[in-house]
């Protein structure tokens, strides 16, 4: 199950299998903003208010950003760039 305001898996799956040549540019930039606002939720809720299938996919989600960054959560990124993680 899907935790309010974030994206389900169904539509993770749906958005990864579409090619990008098929996808309108409203429907590039809607994606975009959603993965960020979703991201921004996956970092802000910890883990343990998260329904199970949420904290799956959180998971998922931070070990795959971590393998091509710093480690670093959008987050903790965000706390950087404000001057707030000093």
């Amino acid at each position: 199950m899907t935790d309010s305001g974030r994206k389900g898996m169904g539509d993770k799956a749906s958005e990864k299998m579409t090619p990008d040549s098929s996808k309108s540019t409203l429907d590039k930039a809607k994606e975009g903003v959603t993965d960020m606002t979703d991201k921004a939720g996956r970092d802000a809720v910890p883990d343990d208010q998260k329904s199970t299938g949420q904290q799956i996919s959180d998971k998922t989600s931070r070990e795959k950003n971590s393998s091509g960054n710093s480690g670093e959560s959008m987050m903790d990124k965000a706390k950087d760039t404000l001057g707030m993680n000093k």
